[in-house]
């Protein structure tokens, strides 16, 4: 069996060819991300298509003429208002947009009961009623669908316009049983992501690569693939470190509220109970430009900074605290700056602060976790691996190839097709590390330090 599996990133689309075993190819195109104003973040939707065809065009040509089939891993909370012709109307708002916070209240007090979702300007259901008061014309007529970057590629490869239940559950438009909330007849049909929803069309097939009448997958949100890729349970949660951080728990059905804790549909059924916390490699790619340097540098330096950054603090809030806070009147905040500080300590506070949302999302999500499934750019970095085994005071495993979206995409794909594929043999564990008890401890002191810094930051930035 060949699979191509496209995995359409907040900054970059993936292309991976699959086998039984493993990876044959893999692809990578940039997928660049626009802040035309304060709060505001949008992408060119044109660039998931090109970014799509750059990064299968990575991939041997003769292995791409041999596919089975074609399936997804898609970023979400990310969309643009398109025709029923799929052409695109304006911009995209980017998932990290929060031009919305004036809708959050008209959300409703019962938003998160019925839907799952956490009330917030990143919400698509915010940004839905943000464009129906600011741009009406993008959504006028009833002529047009809100298209994610999976859906709208999806579209044009077998011209038929869905979404699938992982994403669609997300945008705070469906109830968390399907039923149709306000603006839910602006999604595309939304089918499981196990559904073959098409052939590649003749036109496209030479585009891509592909044999035309290739079966094209639906496949699921990226943090649905991800669990599937890294084979997480509610004992070994997975915890992903990419632009943002997060939490995500595999159950098998819908949990109590919690207001910091948003639940969607499963990529194979259940549901994931997640917490999406602020920007982590973005923070530190932020960092790395304002110090000038690279930020796998500074990851590099800051591992030979002792546990507790020489006494600084950082609340990693860049863009707003989300999980488990939920107040985006606060941002960034470094706390105990002194001169003797270097920038390796500043990024040593930087991931120690995301280390500690982290656990506290852990606490509310999975208190009884033996271990920690890790997922995403930061599952390679020796740096988070060792803080976030330390604040958690729990075991690590990281996957020997870290590409753990398209491994959960072709784990989809294979079963529309009726097959099954092994994470552990894709993509086997690589690296095991338990904590070390001197981490352990400093930490256990810090981090109460820490939450005190964090609720009077909050209590103080947010008027309370």
């Amino acid at each position: 069996m060949r699979i191509l599996t496209i995995d359409l990133g907040t900054s970059a689309t993936k292309a991976a060819l699959w086998s039984e075993d493993g990876p044959l190819a893999m692809g990578r195109a940039t997928v660049d991300v626009e802040h035309p104003r304060p709060g505001w973040v949008e992408q060119d939707p044109e660039t998931w298509w090109s970014s799509t065809l750059d990064a299968c065009a990575q991939l041997p040509k003769d292995e791409r003429a041999q596919v089975d089939a074609v399936g997804f891993s898609s970023q979400r909370d990310t969309f643009v208002p398109v025709t029923t012709a799929g052409e695109p109307v304006g911009r995209a708002i980017a998932s990290a947009d929060r031009r919305a916070g004036e809708m959050v209240a008209g959300l409703g007090r019962d938003f998160q009961v019925l839907t799952g979702v956490v009330p917030d300007a990143g919400t698509v259901a915010a940004k839905v009623a943000w464009i129906r008061r600011h741009e009406p014309d993008r959504l006028n007529g009833g002529q047009r669908w809100i298209m994610g970057p999976r859906d709208l590629v999806a579209f044009r490869l077998t011209g038929r316009g869905v979404t699938d239940t992982s994403v669609a559950s997300r945008t705070g438009l469906l109830a968390l049983d399907g039923a149709g909330l306000d603006g839910a007849e602006l999604l595309p049909e939304v089918v499981g992501p196990a559904t073959v929803v098409g052939d590649v069309l003749a036109p496209m097939a030479t585009s891509l690569g592909v044999r035309a009448g290739t079966p094209v997958v639906t496949g699921a949100g990226d943090w649905a693939c991800e669990l599937l890729g890294v084979a997480a349970t509610t004992a070994r949660p997975m915890v992903s470190w990419g632009s943002i951080a997060g939490v995500s728990v595999p159950v098998g059905h819908v949990p109590p509220p919690d207001p910091g804790i948003v639940v969607s549909r499963g990529a194979l059924g259940g549901y994931v109970m997640e917490a999406d916390l602020s920007m982590a490699g973005s923070a530190l790619a932020w960092l790395g430009r304002l110090t000038g340097r690279r930020p796998d540098d500074l990851a590099h330096e800051a591992d030979d900074v002792d546990a507790g950054a020489a006494g600084l603090l950082a609340l990693a809030w860049l863009g707003g605290a989300r999980a488990p806070w939920w107040e985006a009147r606060t941002g960034l905040t470094f706390a105990g700056l002194t001169p003797q500080h270097t920038a390796a300590h500043l990024a040593r506070a930087l991931v120690e602060g995301v280390a500690f949302d982290a656990a506290r999302c852990l606490d509310r999500a999975a208190p009884d976790a033996v271990e920690l499934s890790l997922a995403g750019g930061g599952a390679s970095m020796p740096l988070w691996r060792r803080v976030l085994s330390g604040v958690a005071n729990r075991p690590v495993a990281a996957r020997t190839h870290g590409e753990a979206a398209s491994v959960g995409a072709a784990i989809i794909t294979a079963r529309a097709l009726g097959s099954q594929l092994d994470p552990d043999r894709l993509d086997p564990v690589g690296v095991r590390e338990r904590p070390f008890d001197s981490d352990v401890v400093a930490y256990g002191d810090l981090r109460m330090r820490h939450e005190m810094v964090a609720r009077a930051t909050i209590s103080a930035l947010a008027g309370g």
